[in-house]
């Protein structure tokens, strides 16, 4: 498995391997993709083989612009005041798909929608324009693992990984650390799937309008990040931890942080939340390395980014 900064040289390989039907984990501002050409169902199903993705849950595709978004699916008017505020960005938007889009089934998971986002990173975009197809890319990470926010942690999940990947782009860690927010933007009313980076209180002031929620943990999941079990450390993950027990880490956060005699990481000894959500899968992983037999959260406030976070860390927790 090959890893190389991100050169214009390297780049424009990773572009053609893309138009291949190879598989290529490069960075967004969000978290790291693992990318394959949405059109080729051979490379959308070596996405699913390599994470051990369950093939109902829908893949995002990674297009470059808005007019290469509206080529595979229909933008309604409250869908291009949202990609007018947050395009390019971390905001997906679940759409209608075109008849004529030529989008693998797989990447829809038989589904008459399709999730797209324009990513706001010099790299990603590069490399779009460089592979001339849309880009179906997850999170690169094996599936239900804690998603990759630097190069090293999509090699660790992937090493071992039949079929391999052709190559891992190192752009650095990324700017955000947790995944695009989803929304539902078929109709009129949009509803969130999965909180993201970008807070849902921003996009309710772009709209003039409340954004309703869906309902979690669904079998037949709209877009990514639905499923209740996701985002899952080897550890159990403990919620709203007042204390640390034996056998455990501590996940801490702002300036009084439990004590503790074993490993601990602080999110953002400041309580900052943009911080938190950028350091939240590297500290994860790093606990979970320490071979603790349970991860001890602090309390995190909800509000803004805190909504993201506390997202992914119920369902890391979820059945542990």
């Amino acid at each position: 498995m090959r890893i190389l900064k991100a050169s214009p040289e390297a780049i424009a390989e990773a572009g053609a391997l893309l138009r291949e039907g190879r598989l290529v984990a490069f960075p967004t501002e969000t978290v790291y993709g693992l990318g394959g050409n949405a059109l080729d169902g051979r490379a959308v199903a070596g996405i699913f083989a390599t994470k051990g993705r369950p093939q109902f849950n829908p893949l995002i595709v990674h297009v470059p612009n808005v007019a290469e978004a509206e080529k595979l699916a229909m933008l309604g008017p409250a869908a291009r005041r949202l990609a007018e505020a947050f395009w390019p960005g971390p905001l997906t938007l679940v759409l209608q798909r075109r008849p004529d889009s030529g989008l693998s089934e797989l990447v829809t998971a038989g589904l008459d929608t399709v999730a797209i986002r324009i990513p706001d990173h010099p790299i990603a975009r590069a490399v779009l324009i460089a592979a001339g197809v849309p880009v179906a890319a997850p999170s690169a990470n094996r599936s239900g693992h804690v998603s990759a926010t630097m190069a090293r942690h999509v090699a660790e999940d992937f090493e071992t990984s039949p079929p391999p990947l052709a190559l891992i782009l190192d752009g650095g860690p990324t700017a955000h650390g947790v995944e695009s927010t989803v929304l539902d933007a078929t109709g009129d009313e949009i509803v969130l799937l999965r909180p993201g980076a970008v807070p849902t209180e921003v996009i309710e002031t772009i709209l003039g309008a409340k954004v309703r929620r869906a309902l979690d943990g669904s079998d037949k999941p709209m877009s990514p990040g639905q499923l209740a079990s996701h985002y899952a450390p080897r550890a159990r993950v403990r919620l709203e931890a007042v204390d640390v027990q034996a056998g455990e880490a501590l996940l801490a956060f702002g300036s009084s942080p439990l004590p503790t005699a074993g490993p601990a990481v602080n999110l953002s000894p400041a309580g900052d939340l943009m911080e938190a959500a950028a350091n939240l899968f590297a500290a994860l992983r790093a606990l979970d390395a320490t071979g603790v037999d349970g991860i001890a959260v602090m309390p995190i406030p909800s509000e803004g980014l805190g909504e993201a976070i506390n997202d992914r860390l119920r369902r890391a927790a979820v059945g542990r």
